[in-house]
């Protein structure tokens, strides 16, 4: 069969003594189609899936034209259909994604087609990295214990996993205990290039339903967190439609000064980025500073493209990416391939200056970069080092509307005695205590608690004692409570592990101690940081410090940091302290990492440890001691490791033979989940009493036609919200409250509290899900004045009810709901299930002055209607208190992406405002998706109507 050949492209390279083909993209600029060899680098990455999936159907050769025509400057109204060579999934997303499938199959079966006609048509991976939680920590079986009670807790969850195995041809799992998944994707999965059945070698590009598969982009790969449904539609044979991109080159220079590490760069990237506006954007690092950085700092920075924004923060391909690949023990004959490949498309080597035409130029030299942290509340909020003792104790009392926690500057040093209680705590502040004994004592009243006002004015650090069997301990307002090193965006790079591992040492020479409040982690990313951790004898220094390793997966980063010990928990509640949490990881939202603790910083893994043993984070570390050693006060510097020391080790990082012995046959190597049964059959049998997995409604009452596009009117308010709501608010991943909808609802169904697991656990049964939409305890619903937690006013009666309640109201009413919103609504991780969970609550609108990227897509792909108010023009300013009722004028089938509609308000009082809203369908293939009720029920009738 000959193989299509548009713009007579089908060209050949010699590889490892081998000829093989390819669609080149220099052919396409000889055959006088667009300039492409000035293009941005990954536009041309994605330019060459266009054309070879160019087919007159899926991709257009108008399609080939317009994006190889790309502009630097030009209106962005294309569309591009981008064909993605694989999918990888991590297991919160990847579960409900599965179930949708496994609904698809019961759909098309119920219609009496074969079920097999639901299938992945490219590669998909799932790795199971975010179950694990940090239940146990600071002992020596702290891993052992964590691995067991994960299993225990999620094996429902795996048998399913272990059924989609043998469903489906094209769907692989990596189990539990392996890595956090871009970690694995960086080090194992990712190939660099790619050949099909034919022969042909293509570049290797993915989507992931996780935000950070950016992290890839750091090896010259292309690829981004999409949301569930959108990663299930790319299964399924769609393109992923995106609009034509601008393209940010970062022009760096210079080198990083000594002291500073691949974190503070990052950091100060992503607060530059965020200033530069690169939202929905590409961003292209180019120039010799780019040149210079070695690979795995280049990871960590595209690791935190979600964090700036963008949808890449993509370094281009060069001799580095090579080296990474040998060093990582991939396949010598793919190695010499791939380097082959991309000279042959001429994409070798980082762009300098002038070479390639982008839509801005940012420019950064790395010797201006300095030690930095970033938070309390949000990963673009860079603090520098020297200045993290006096922002917060200005965020303090600043107003909650200014990031701040809106306490009294005299709070601050107020004098609380806790009672006698005494509980025993491991080395580092980890629990000895059975997570459950845990979890309920932190429910319960401490009778001992006293609350004393000094009459003069104390120290802060005198500010809280607890009696822990041990001298008492210690704390109050800004005292470190949990510190982790976790998160792949920190522990994929050696420089920063091997530089916690040598400041442990040096700390534990000088005598420093663990603090016994502080409960302390380690969790790395994949099974080779422990390997050369060990190489190095700098293990034992870490867990001497209480950082001992509790799992291999995404801990305390998404909020599965586990309970604090009974009395250190009760004093934080009962006295509202605003504690602090120290991770080395990318998100500190809100109530993520652990819903009592208010003020998270996010840092380089050395400075996790400084910080863990100074105990607090009211104190400049650059000029005050971290604490008391055998020989006087240690100060940060006495202790901070040089670049040469940290480069010394780094030989023990990368080896080819351990990649390759810790990257094969995991089923052996893990022998717990070879003991997981599995179901078999190409239809899953959902059974009604499970809790964790139960059949979606979305296909219920499913038929081919598709429905109409009509105006909505008479729609409530669901919730008015402020800037920056999260996907963690919409849709929280980590504890559910016993008193909450999802709470009562297992309890209603006879599971204990503690067995209650997460809702990132729960997301393949939408009867919690949709209980645990807006449920977050730190959202503020200004229908409430502000009022903290998942509550609202149900209209017309007034009264006050859970979010979830009120919905189940309107929906038995027939009343459409609206939710509004301010600037930057659903940033975070691409959580499909803050969309599903939204659909699934009865609303229709969702009005915003801007959206994230990943969530607005996810909206249109679940059926809702976002719209985006103009310029200038909010709640506050129309004076929104969900009394109104609204109308959407204009909404008709003739609608065209990003029209103009007329939101109608509807005042208690009867008077009627107009206000022109911006529909956010922003491209032609979202109409047909918001018309068919959402993207999956577009893509099962197309899939049917084929078969």
């Amino acid at each position: 069969m000959s193989l299509p050949n548009p713009f007579n492209t089908l060209q050949t390279f010699t590889a490892a003594g081998a000829t093989h083909s390819l669609y080149s993209l220099p052919a396409l600029e000889k055959a006088g189609i667009g300039n492409i060899s000035r293009l941005p680098v990954s536009i041309r990455l994605v330019l060459e899936s266009l054309l070879r999936n160019c087919d007159g159907k899926r991709v257009s050769e108008q399609a080939v034209k317009e994006l190889a025509n790309w502009s630097a400057k030009g209106e962005r109204t294309e569309e591009i259909p981008f064909v993605v060579a694989r999918i990888v999934l991590q297991d919160f997303t990847g579960v409900p994604l599965l179930v949708d499938l496994a609904a698809m199959r019961s759909a098309v079966t119920k219609l009496g087609k074969n079920p097999k006609i639901i299938e992945p048509l490219v590669p998909v991976d799932l790795v199971v990295d975010h179950s694990v939680q940090v239940d146990f920590a600071g002992t020596s079986d702290a891993f052992q214990k964590n691995l067991e009670l994960e299993f225990s807790r999620n094996r429902e969850r795996y048998q399913f996993l272990k059924w989609g195995m043998q469903a489906f041809d094209t769907f692989k799992v990596v189990p539990p205990g392996i890595g956090i998944v871009h970690q694995v994707n960086l080090e194992y999965l990712a190939k660099g290039v790619l050949s099909d059945a034919n022969g042909v070698y293509y570049p290797d590009t993915l989507v992931g339903t996780d935000s950070h598969t950016t992290m890839i982009n750091g090896i010259g790969i292309v690829g981004w967190g999409v949301g569930g449904i959108e990663a299930e539609a790319g299964m399924l044979g769609q393109p992923v439609y995106f609009l034509t991109p601008d393209v940010v080159g970062v022009y760096l220079t210079g080198s990083l000064k000594e002291g500073v590490t691949a974190t503070d760069l990052a950091l100060t990237v992503t607060q530059l980025m965020r200033k530069t506006k690169v939202v929905g954007k590409f961003v292209e690092f180019f120039g010799p500073g780019a040149a210079a950085l070695p690979l795995v700092d280049r990871a960590t920075i595209a690791n935190m493209a979600p964090e700036y924004g963008a949808t890449m923060g993509f370094f281009p391909i060069d001799a580095e990416c090579t080296n990474y690949l040998r060093a990582t023990g991939r396949d010598e004959k793919l190695v010499q391939t791939y380097e082959a490949y991309y000279k042959a498309q001429g994409l070798w080597g980082i762009p300098q200056q002038g070479q390639i035409d982008y839509s801005q130029v940012v420019e950064l030299d790395l010797a201006s970069v300095v030690p930095s942290v970033a938070g309390p509340k949000r990963p673009q909020d860079r603090i520098v080092l020297s200045n993290l003792k006096n922002e917060f104790t200005t965020s303090f009392s600043k107003p909650v509307t200014e990031n701040g926690f809106g306490k009294k500057a005299d709070d601050f040093i107020r004098r609380v005695r806790i009672g006698t209680e005494e509980v025993a705590l491991a080395s580092g502040g980890g629990s000895q205590e059975p997570p459950s004994a845990a979890k309920a004592k932190a429910q319960d009243t401490n009778p001992h608690t006293e609350l004393e006002m000094a009459n003069n004015r104390p120290t802060p650090d005198t500010v809280l004692q607890v009696n822990l069997n041990t001298p008492p301990a210690t704390l109050g307002h800004g005292s470190v409570l949990i510190a982790a090193i976790t998160s792949c965006t920190n522990t994929s790079n050696p420089s920063v592990m091997l530089a916690a591992g040598l400041l442990a040492k040096k700390a534990v020479e000088k005598g420093l101690k663990p603090n016994s409040v502080v409960k302390a982690s380690l969790a790395p990313g994949s099974r080779v940081v422990t390997d050369y951790l060990n190489k190095t004898g700098l293990t034992p220094y870490l867990d001497q410090l209480g950082f001992q390793t509790v799992g291999y997966g995404c801990t305390t980063c998404i909020g599965n940091s586990g309970p604090l010990s009974g009395p250190i928990e009760d004093a934080v509640v009962k006295n509202d302290l605003v504690a602090a949490s120290v991770l080395s990881g990318n998100r500190n939202f809100e109530a993520r990492v652990h819903q009592n603790i208010k003020a998270n910083f996010l840092m380089s893994p050395p400075l996790v440890v400084a910080f863990a043993l100074a105990g607090r984070v009211d104190v400049d570390l650059t000029t005050e001691p971290i604490g008391n050693g055998t020989k006087g006060p240690v100060y940060l510097k006495d202790i901070w490791p040089t670049i040469q020391e940290v480069r010394d080790q780094m030989q023990a990082a990368l080896k080819p033979e351990v990649f390759r012995s810790l990257y094969t046959d995991f089923a052996s190597q893990n022998p717990k989940w070879n003991e997981i049964p599995s179901s078999v059959g190409n239809v899953y049998a959902f059974d009604s009493k499970s809790t964790y997995i139960q059949e979606p409604p979305f296909f219920a009452n499913f038929g081919l036609q598709p429905g109409t596009i009509t105006e909505i009117s008479g729609a409530r308010a669901l919730g008015i919200f402020g800037d920056s709501v999260t996907t963690d608010h919409i849709s929280p991943a980590g504890a559910i409250k016993k008193s909450s909808p999802a709470g009562r609802f297992l309890v209603d169904n006879g599971v204990t509290f503690e067995d209650f697991n997460s809702y990132g656990s729960r997301r393949g049964n939408d009867r919690i899900m949709t209980r645990g939409t807006f449920a977050n305890v730190r959202i503020k619903n200004l229908m409430l004045g502000g009022e903290e937690g998942g509550n609202t006013i149900y209209q017309p009666t007034g009264e006050k009810m859970a979010i979830y309640d009120a919905a189940a109201k309107h929906i038995a009413n027939g009343t459409p709901l609206i939710v509004i919103a301010g600037q930057e609504y659903g940033t975070g991780s691409s959580r499909d299930w803050a969309a599903k969970g939204t659909n699934q609550l009865g609303v229709k609108i969702v009005v915003a002055q801007s959206f994230e990227r990943i969530h607005r897509s996810n909206l249109v792909g679940m059926g809702v209607l976002p719209l985006q108010f103009k310029e200038g023009v909010t709640a506050q300013t129309l004076k929104l208190d969900g009394t109104e009722t609204y109308d959407v004028v204009g909404l008709n089938p003739a609608i065209k992406p990003q029209q103009d509609l007329t939101l109608k308000i509807t005042r208690k009082d009867g008077l009627v405002e107009l206000v022109p809203v911006r529909c956010r369908i922003d491209t032609p293939i979202e109409i047909d998706y918001y018309q068919h009720g959402g993207i999956l029920p577009y893509v099962l009738r197309q899939i049917v109507s084929k078969n």
